[in-house]
């Protein structure tokens, strides 16, 4: 009797983007964020990842502590059109703050807190945007540790300029998970390249290690 093959996920990965809108970041630098976001996802390559994996796909940004909003819920990706409405998403969302401090650890509890309304995805993962270290909340190291305990990876792109070895930073105290990883971007102007192919790599499944 032949074996009925085993089911699939109905959703590869849930990918949650969370955007530092602190206020190190000015006006310039959060369009550059945003825009450069916007246009990574409708990449060819990108939108294709998305669409193979059946992604849900989350915009969060934050800030310091207790400030942290979801500002483009859950948007399933099955087509180039749901592509194109989340980017359209991404391009039209105002600030959520201004002149705060910078509460990653805070970021990362809750932006997985917002994973119960994806729990059909095989993968969850949480992708971290900054451009300096958590100076406020709690310690994003320990929060990291129990999230991979709990199954989620955590990614990182660290904009570097402000910060001193933030790469390192992120790679010590932020990142976690199976196969997670940092990427820097040498200021604000190289972020959208650097966040074009981060999603590339962060989409499609690893199968090894890479540092």
């Amino acid at each position: 009797m032949a074996l009925a093959p085993a089911p699939v996920a109905a959703c590869g990965v849930a990918l949650a983007l969370t955007v530092d809108v602190s206020g190190s970041v000015d006006e310039y630098e959060y369009d550059l964020q945003m825009g450069g976001l916007a246009d990574a996802l409708r990449d060819g390559l990108v939108a294709d990842a998305l669409i193979s994996e059946k992604a849900a796909v989350m915009v969060v940004h934050w800030s310091g502590q207790s400030r942290q909003s979801v500002v483009v819920p859950w948007t399933r990706v099955e087509s180039v059109a749901d592509v194109d409405r989340l980017a359209l998403l991404v391009d039209d969302v105002p600030r959520a703050w201004r002149n705060f401090s910078t509460g990653i650890g805070e970021a990362l509890a809750f932006t997985a807190n917002q994973f119960g309304a994806v729990a059909d995805c095989e993968r969850r993962v949480i992708d971290v945007s900054g451009d300096g270290t958590s100076n406020e909340g709690a310690p994003p190291e320990d929060i990291k540790e129990a999230l991979a305990a709990a199954g989620f990876v955590i990614n990182g792109l660290a904009i570097e300029g402000q910060t001193a070895q933030l790469t390192e930073y992120y790679r010590e105290k932020v990142i976690a998970g199976p196969n997670s990883f940092v990427l820097p971007a040498y200021g604000f102007l190289d972020y959208p390249e650097k966040i074009r192919k981060k999603l590339i790599r962060e989409v499609t499944k690893q199968i090894a290690s890479v540092d």
